[in-house]
């Protein structure tokens, strides 16, 4: 039985080299095989649906709160639900994702760059990031007055009188930037206020919403230049950074050069000094692929990963890695 179990084990090792890796021309020795874009981006939208709320009511029954796995609460107000213009009536279901470590945000793609009034991008603290939607049998619903939401400020660090709300878009890379709301007429500062350990927030649309203010910095800024391993670029990998010392907010590289097969920031908004971790992330077999070097920011550095600093694991245990980093 023994030697049956060590034979078996070695056909399915010999099955896992095989389905990832191809021979080269010599025939004796095995090469990666990169991931194509698509099995990329599946890794990302698992990691969204499993990560997403779904909570159920009726239309008519007017305003209803419900309270998310971290303590969230939200109010919606189902007579304000429109389908094509038409009131809505029946059974809804609302959809909600909550984002508050730096590791959820790098799974589901979802880190916390703000535009700046030229177009540029700089990177946000983070109160909180959260996708809600409301759907009938399948098809989005539209809504025409405000969702609240209750936010526990203790779940990103504690109050913070500087943040404001923040809308999100997803560009045709399937890349998330964060526009920020003009305050409102009552005054609240871009929809969000700050009372008793919570944030109140007040959004006007579904989708992508985030309380969030930019990170200061008063040192000189620079960009900064990755190079990853060969056969890897931003349709099948992505490169985030992460600040040392600020746990709710994460940077993405977020341009690439075909020709120097280089990912950028070219806003020119990191700091020369900081303390920080570059994360290279990719799949591989149904796994997440990934490295992450401790780096001090230089003036117009490169940092350089390789294939053989790369490892692969369960989401799990990246997210771990990515909420444990200082």
């Amino acid at each position: 039985m023994k030697i049956l179990k060590n034979t078996l084990g070695t056909i399915l090792m010999a099955t896992l080299i095989l389905t990832s890796c191809n021979k080269n021309e010599n025939d004796d020795i095995f090469i990666e095989t990169p991931p194509t874009a698509q099995e990329f981006q599946n890794l990302k939208e698992a990691a969204l649906e499993n990560l997403t709320q779904e909570f159920q009511f009726n239309a008519e029954d007017g305003s209803t709160t419900f309270t998310s796995v971290k303590g969230v609460q939200l109010t919606i107000n189902g007579t304000c639900l429109s389908n094509n213009g038409s009131a809505v009536a029946g059974s809804v279901v609302l959809e909600f994702v909550e984002l508050f470590e730096k590791g959820n945000m790098l799974i589901t793609n979802k880190p916390t760059m703000g535009l700046l009034p030229n177009g540029d991008k700089a990177m946000l603290i983070s109160g909180g990031e959260f996708f809600i939607n409301a759907t009938q049998n399948g098809e989005d619903l539209d809504i025409n007055c405000s969702i609240q939401l209750i936010v526990p400020s203790a779940l990103s660090g504690g109050t913070d009188p500087a943040m404001s709300l923040w809308n999100g878009i997803i560009d045709e890379d399937d890349n998330l930037e964060w526009g920020e709301v003009n305050a409102d007429p009552a005054g609240n500062q871009g929809g969000v206020f700050a009372e008793g350990g919570q944030y109140y927030a007040f959004l006007d649309q579904f989708g992508w919403s985030n309380v969030d203010r930019f990170y200061n910095d008063p040192r000189p800024k620079t960009t900064l230049q990755i190079a990853v391993p060969e056969g890897y670029d931003n349709e099948n990998s992505s490169v985030y950074l992460s600040y040392d010392g600020e746990e709710t907010g994460l940077a993405n590289m977020d341009t690439y050069d075909p020709g120097t097969k280089l990912f950028s920031e070219h806003y020119g908004q990191i700091p020369i000094g900081l303390e920080c971790h570059v994360i290279f992330v990719s799949e591989d077999n149904g796994l997440w692929k990934y490295a992450i070097k401790a780096v001090t920011i230089v003036n117009n550095g490169i940092i350089t990963f390789t294939d053989g600093e790369t490892s692969s694991d369960i989401e799990a245990v990246l997210v771990a890695s990515i909420n444990g980093l200082p």
